[in-house]
């Protein structure tokens, strides 16, 4: 309860309740002014910070003196000042140089103050890049004695073979893709699937073809 009398200290920090009769040099604590930075809050005076605005007006007063009731003025700095609105004039001054032909076309303009060279019209064209990559030259295909023995690289085939004995029908093989997925192995050519890899490997091929030994 208070007591007749009591008034409210004002300073920062402090918040106390004393009378004039009881207002002694060091009765009161305070802060000087609060900063507020990117969510944290600190004391300019002492350095003390919190993230928690309750926890941060709980940091005793590093300075004392007396009671006061004048509402001492508490500069608030902020690390990410806004940028103030702009006044009516400066909207209709950007307005009208947006839209005057004179400052989008680069010219002087006594109006808004546009100066040549400086102006860029209202609305940009992007220029798409024509530049085209070379593609890379296919490589030079291996001349192979047509006796020559070579082993066959397309998938599920494996076999050994001789050029002078290649045709569109003498490997049987896996265009594939092959897939693994939850646990199941396959084919997606031919849409197979099995949990072992043995049955897997086991699986018989479904395309003929050439037979090719630089797959």
């Amino acid at each position: 309860m208070e007591k007749a009398g009591m008034v409210r200290c004002q300073r920062i920090g402090c918040d106390a309740m004393f009378s004039e009769d009881d207002n002694a040099d060091g009765s009161c604590r305070f802060h000087a002014s609060p900063l507020f930075r990117d969510g944290m809050k600190e004391w300019s005076c002492c350095k003390q910070r919190s993230h928690d605005f309750s926890l941060f007006l709980a940091i005793p007063g590093c300075q004392t003196g007396k009671h006061t009731t004048e509402k001492l003025s508490s500069k608030i700095v902020s690390s990410n000042p806004q940028r103030a609105a702009p006044t009516p004039t400066e909207n209709k001054k950007t307005g009208d140089a947006s839209a005057c032909s004179r400052c989008r076309q680069g010219f002087f303009c006594s109006d808004h103050g546009s100066k040549p060279g400086i102006s860029k019209p209202a609305a940009s064209v992007a220029v798409k890049d024509e530049t085209v990559t070379p593609s890379p030259a296919p490589p030079a295909k291996k001349i192979v004695d047509i006796n020559e023995p070579q082993v066959c690289r397309n998938k599920g085939c494996g076999k050994s073979f001789k050029e002078k004995d290649n045709h569109e029908s003498a490997c049987d093989y896996h265009p594939g893709p092959p897939v693994f997925h939850d646990r199941m192995r396959g084919w997606k050519c031919c849409d197979i699937h099995v949990k072992e890899f043995d049955e897997f490997m086991n699986i018989p091929p479904c395309t003929k073809g050439w037979h090719n030994a630089n797959a």
